[in-house]
């Protein structure tokens, strides 16, 4: 699968945390970030993620295009709820772009591990119909 990751400031040590404790999961799929996030979370990991530019700079955009265009099979977005509203209307594309092309998108840690299990399990495997190139 796909895997989108993404985290405002105040939530990059969550998402660092996320990441260490499925690593396991994580690293059996195609990983992808924005540029600081994904930079904090390799650091930390060694897990291997394709880095796009830093969010503010328009990584969040460039993944929404990635969603757009069925590429992105999950997200995971650890967004700040009070964060400036510039960003959030990036995460709204986003969210959007994933409501219309059916990809989960997760917004708090709870969600995203919910998900992430599934992915282990093998209950988003139904992506594979809709992406064949997933590996």
């Amino acid at each position: 699968m796909n895997i989108a990751l993404i985290a405002h400031d105040k939530k990059k040590d969550l998402m660092v945390d996320f990441c260490i404790a499925y690593k396991s999961i994580l690293q059996m799929h195609n990983l992808f970030a924005t540029g600081t996030t994904g930079a904090i979370i390799s650091k930390a990991t060694g897990l291997n993620i394709y880095k796009f530019s830093p969010g503010p700079l328009g990584g969040e955009q460039q993944i929404a295009a990635r969603v757009a265009y069925n590429e992105i099979d999950l997200v995971i977005y650890f967004r700040h709820s009070l964060n400036a509203m510039g960003q959030d209307n990036d995460a709204s594309s986003l969210l959007r772009s994933c409501d219309a092309n059916n990809i989960p998108f997760a917004t708090n840690i709870a969600t995203a591990e919910l998900l992430i299990k599934g992915v282990e399990r093998g209950d988003l495997a139904w992506r594979e119909l809709i992406n064949p190139n997933i590996k």
